[in-house]
């Protein structure tokens, strides 16, 4: 009986109360690199603030957008506030696309910043979410 796992559900639902279902799932996920790749469309961005304060090691957030009129597997790049940095390239973003589509969370990591003669690249790499 010593080494028995016994769970209180009261301690269960205290926890669940005081966090949401990710805070939860935290110690449960981990990530898999998938690619490398860059955000494109960086130059297309309005408030170049936005660009200013991004850094190597930040996590970037990726949604699809397939309203997209200029490409049905579009997925956009946001930062940590969920403003727009850009999207994953057209050349890249199907399978990721496929994936989210089938509910799968991918996100991105900031590797490399580099200023180009008319626009900031910014080398990352995408990361299944896996629980």
């Amino acid at each position: 009986m010593a080494e028995e796992l016994m769970i209180n559900p009261k301690q269960v639902v205290a926890i669940a109360k005081g966090g949401d279902l990710s805070t939860l799932l935290k110690p449960l996920q981990h990530e898999v690199l998938l690619f490398d790749s860059y955000v494109a469309g960086t130059s297309h961005i309005k408030d170049e603030t936005i660009l200013d304060a991004l850094k190597v090691g930040d996590t970037l957030w990726l949604r699809r957008e397939p309203e997209n009129r200029f490409d049905a597997n579009a997925i956009l790049v946001l930062d940590g506030e969920k403003r727009k940095c850009g999207y994953i390239p057209e050349k890249d973003n199907i399978v990721f696309a496929r994936l989210m589509d089938a509910g799968k969370c991918l996100i991105a990591k900031i590797v490399r910043l580099e200023e180009k003669r008319s626009f900031r690249q910014i080398n990352i790499s995408i990361y299944l979410i896996d629980y």
